[in-house]
C-alpha cells in the first residue's frame, strides 16, 4: 500500500515538473535586430596643428629678440636679429675675387682678338704662294684655339665667384629669423648677447599654431570599425564645462597601439576665440557605430551562472542554450552578442532549469 503511494507521488511530481518547464518554454520572444545609437566618452589630448623650434643656421650673436612668450606672429615676421661681422668681411673678399676674375676674363679675350688677327693676316698671307710656311700658319691657328679655351676657363671662374658671393649672401639672409607661419611664440630660451649656431641644440623660441588644432582621442579596439571620416564629434574641456565645441574626423592612423589596444583619431578643430589651448585634456562624447544592427532580446531571457552567460533558444521544438555577451541596454531589451540571428525566438523568462536539449512547446506570437 505504501509503495503504490510511492509510486504515484513521483507521478504527480513528473507531471507537475513538465507543467513547470513547458509554462516557462511556452513564452518566447523573438530576436529583434535594430541599429544602436550611443556615445561613450573618451579622453583626447590637444596638439598644435603646426609647431616648430626655430634655430639659428648660421653662428652668429642674437642681437634683437622682437617677440616673447604669448607673442601673436604672422607668417614671415621677423622674430630673431641676429650679428655675424666677419660674414661682411667674407662676402667683400668674395665679391673682389669676382672682379679679378672679370679683369682675367677680359685680357684673355683681348688675347683672343690679337691671336685671331695675327691668323687672318697669315691665312690672307698664305694665298701667295711661298710667302707664309703652312707650318707657321697651323701655329697661328693653334694660339687661336689655345685663347679661347683661356677665355672659356676665366668665364668659368666668374661664375664660381660669382656663386660663392651669391652663397654667403644667402647665409647673412638666415641672420634675420622670421616666423614660417601664422601662430603664438610659446617658449623663448635666448636674450641679445648670446652666441648661437648650428652647434647649440637649444632653440631660439617655439612657434605653435593653435588658431587651428588636433585633437587625438585613443579609440578603443571594439569601437575602431565605426569610425567614420568627417564626422562631426562633440566635447567638453574641464577649463569651459558650459560649454559644449565640436571637431571633424580628419586622420586616422590605421594601426593600433600595442600596449593600449586602441587606434589614435585625429580631430580637426577650429579655435576661433583662443578659449582651446595644446595640453588640454577633452571629454569627447565619442559616437559608437556598427557595421550591422546589433541584435537584442529581453533582459529576461539572458542567464548568468558562475560559468556562462547564455540564452535559451528554440531549435526544432528544443531547447538549446546559445552563448552571448551582454552589451547596451535599451529600455527592457538588453543587446547580446553571440550565435545568433535576427528572427530567432529564445524563452522570455529563462533559467537554467530549463536544460540543454529538453522539448519545448511551439513558439507563441508575443512580442517583447
Amino acid at each position: 500500500m505504501m509503495r503504490n503511494r510511492a509510486i504515484l507521488l513521483s507521478l504527480c511530481c513528473l507531471e507537475l515538473a513538465v507543467a513547470i518547464g513547458r509554462s516557462q518554454t511556452g513564452d518566447l520572444a523573438p530576436v529583434v535586430a535594430k541599429p544602436i545609437s550611443r556615445t561613450i566618452d573618451l579622453p583626447g589630448e590637444f596638439l598644435p596643428f603646426l609647431t616648430v623650434p626655430l634655430h639659428a643656421k648660421v653662428p652668429g650673436y642674437v642681437e634683437r629678440v622682437l617677440v616673447d612668450r604669448g607673442s601673436v606672429v604672422k607668417q614671415g615676421d621677423l622674430v630673431v636679429d641676429l650679428s655675424a661681422p666677419e660674414m661682411n668681411a667674407q662676402i667683400a673678399e668674395a665679391e673682389s675675387k669676382v672682379q679679378a676674375a672679370e679683369a682675367d676674363r677680359l685680357q684673355a679675350e683681348a688675347q683672343v682678338s690679337a691671336a685671331q688677327s695675327t691668323y687672318d693676316r697669315l691665312k690672307q698671307a698664305s694665298e701667295t704662294p711661298g710667302a707664309v710656311a703652312g707650318l707657321e700658319l697651323i701655329q697661328a691657328e693653334k694660339q687661336v684655339e689655345a685663347a679661347n679655351a683661356l677665355v672659356n676657363s676665366r668665364r668659368q671662374a666668374g661664375k664660381a665667384a660669382e656663386a660663392s658671393v651669391r652663397s654667403l649672401k644667402d647665409l647673412q639672409a638666415y641672420l634675420k629669423i622670421s616666423a614660417p607661419f601664422e601662430g603664438v611664440v610659446t617658449d623663448r630660451m635666448v636674450h641679445p648677447g648670446a652666441l648661437v649656431g648650428p652647434g647649440n641644440d637649444l632653440p631660439l623660441l617655439i612657434l605653435q599654431q593653435v588658431s587651428h588644432l588636433r585633437l587625438v582621442v585613443p579609440v578603443p579596439e571594439e569601437d575602431v570599425s565605426g569610425i567614420a571620416k568627417g564626422a562631426a564629434v562633440q566635447f567638453q574641456v574641464p577649463a569651459w564645462p558650459d560649454r559644449n565645441y565640436s571637431g571633424t574626423i580628419a586622420r586616422i592612423s590605421r594601426a593600433l597601439d600595442p600596449k593600449t589596444r586602441t587606434m589614435p583619431v585625429e580631430l580637426d578643430v577650429t579655435n576661433r576665440d583662443g578659449s582651446l589651448a595644446p595640453g588640454m585634456f577633452p571629454s569627447v562624447k565619442w559616437p559608437v557605430r556598427h557595421t550591422r544592427p546589433a541584435l537584442f532580446v529581453p533582459k529576461s531571457s539572458v542567464v548568468t551562472t558562475t560559468e556562462r552567460t547564455f540564452v535559451i533558444r528554440n531549435q526544432g521544438g528544443r531547447a538549446e542554450w546559445v552563448d552571448v555577451k551582454k552589451g547596451v541596454a535599451e529600455g527592457d531589451l538588453v543587446e547580446v552578442l553571440g550565435n545568433l540571428e535576427a528572427g530567432d525566438r529564445v524563452v522570455r523568462r529563462a533559467t537554467d532549469e530549463i536544460r540543454d536539449g529538453s522539448p519545448m512547446q511551439a513558439a507563441s506570437k508575443k512580442t517583447p
